[in-house]
């Protein structure tokens, strides 16, 4: 009996884990960043492609409608400009320029290898009525410049 409420545990607890977060007002412009990047960070977990989902979710509308739909953005998301963010080691993210409709960051990401790339970050405030009404979503992530090439 102690093994099955152990196992109905660890699956609840996956399922819990499995729910995405979603755009919100109350998120910060660094949040939705942190979000996303943390979700690349474990991209497989707690499912395949758990974390390109996640940050999918925060892509702001026009951004979508030249990266998606999700297949497209997937597919992008392992091709080699971008796969190294997938299943990362570390990153940090530098607030840059912000007002209140739009925030600039530098990102730093080291990769699996120990390569570190720097990239900038923009998100915008949806201005549409509608679900995501003020809430901050990616609308750009610029080519990464790699800072170190691990030996």
């Amino acid at each position: 009996m102690k093994i099955f409420l152990v196992l109905l545990l660890i699956i609840v607890t996956d399922l819990a884990f499995a729910e995405l977060f979603k755009p919100n007002p109350n998120l910060k412009a660094e949040d939705v960043i942190s979000i996303q990047l943390s979700a690349f960070k474990k991209n497989n977990y707690p499912y395949e492609n758990a974390g390109i989902d996640q940050t999918w979710e925060f892509a702001h509308p026009s951004n979508k409608i030249s990266t998606g739909p999700l297949e497209k953005f997937t597919t992008m998301m392992y091709s080699p400009l971008y796969f190294f963010m997938l299943e990362h080691k570390d990153h940090n993210i530098i607030p840059f320029k912000k007002n209140d409709n739009i925030a600039y960051f530098f990102v730093e990401l080291e990769d699996r290898e120990g390569n570190i790339y720097r990239f900038q970050w923009i998100v915008e405030k949806v201005k549409d009525l509608g679900l995501f009404e003020n809430c901050w979503m990616t609308t750009s992530v610029s080519k990464p410049i790699i800072l170190k090439k691990s030996v």
